[in-house]
């Protein structure tokens, strides 16, 4: 796992690269707000229902949640199955909003 921020993620996304990006939080909260990743919970992740996401085990995965720490364990439990190229959001939705308010 490695980490990326706000800024650098929205660098990705502006420059119109093609990202896997990974919201691990729960539906209600994607309903809210989101960044336009995949919704998959991280319950999901931890139970290993990851069907979504087996072909991208060779590919930089994204991962976000609201604050860092459940995407902090989903690159975690996803390290261990052999995806190779995690990456954890820090600071997660709060710190996106904080950043660059509601707008993507």
């Amino acid at each position: 796992m490695k980490n990326i921020t706000v800024e650098q993620l929205k660098e990705k996304m502006d420059s119109g690269e093609k990202i896997n990006l990974i919201d691990c939080r729960e539906p209600h909260e994607y309903a809210e707000f989101n960044l336009g990743g995949k919704l998959v919970p991280l319950g999901k992740i931890q139970t290993m229902q990851i069907e979504d996401l087996e072909d991208l085990k060779e590919d930089e995965v994204i991962i976000h949640c609201r604050s860092g720490q459940r995407s902090m364990m989903a690159c975690m439990v996803l390290d261990q199955m052999g995806f190779k190229n995690t990456y954890n959001v820090t600071g997660g939705v709060l710190a996106w909003k904080e950043k660059f308010g509601d707008g993507k």
